[in-house]
């Protein structure tokens, strides 16, 4: 009985620290994201902010102003955290000041990193009906977040090479 104790306890243990392991990686790369997101943030001068490369597009800053405002909505649907804004609000204020843009995205950044080191990750497996159509695994939504940030930050590659800047290097580890 002791024997099977001991080894109930230790499985229990280790599953515990794989779970404490993973929380610990997703903030880890929402922390090197907000590191990289700031250094594209920093290298496009304050007059490539209001930059559209089409007038159907998006200019620099809204880009990064809708990355925000999904930052918001993923995650708080993920992790049932209140947002300090509502969705879409962020976009619509048509802000294209560097300063107050960056402040506005590296909030959102905050707020993600807050709201999953705050998240019982044993939760994350649970179900959760994102913008009130799709149902996916909480994890799976901070996952699908992650992705769409990756991808604005990647257009904004372009916006930067249009306005005469150099993105920043690759910031993959």
């Amino acid at each position: 009985m002791k024997k099977l104790f001991a080894f109930l306890t230790t499985i229990l243990f280790i599953s515990h620290m794989q779970a404490q392991n993973s929380n610990e990686n997703i903030i880890k790369e929402w922390q090197r994201a907000k590191t990289y997101t700031k250094e594209y943030l920093d290298a496009m001068p304050e007059t490539g902010y209001a930059l559209k490369p089409t007038k159907e597009m998006r200019s620099f800053a809204a880009q990064f102003l809708h990355l925000s405002d999904a930052i918001y909505g993923f995650v708080a649907s993920a992790t049932d955290e209140k947002p300090p804004f509502g969705f879409g609000e962020m976009e619509k204020s048509n802000d294209e000041n560097k300063a107050s843009v960056t402040n506005k995205v590296m909030a959102a950044y905050d707020f993600a990193i807050n709201a999953i080191k705050k998240y019982p990750t044993q939760n994350l497996p649970q179900t959760v009906k994102l913008f009130g159509r799709f149902d996916m695994s909480r994890q799976l939504a901070i996952e699908k977040c992650f992705e769409h940030q990756t991808h604005h930050r990647g257009q904004a590659t372009v916006y930067l090479r249009l306005a005469g800047a150099t993105p920043p290097a690759e910031k993959l580890f």
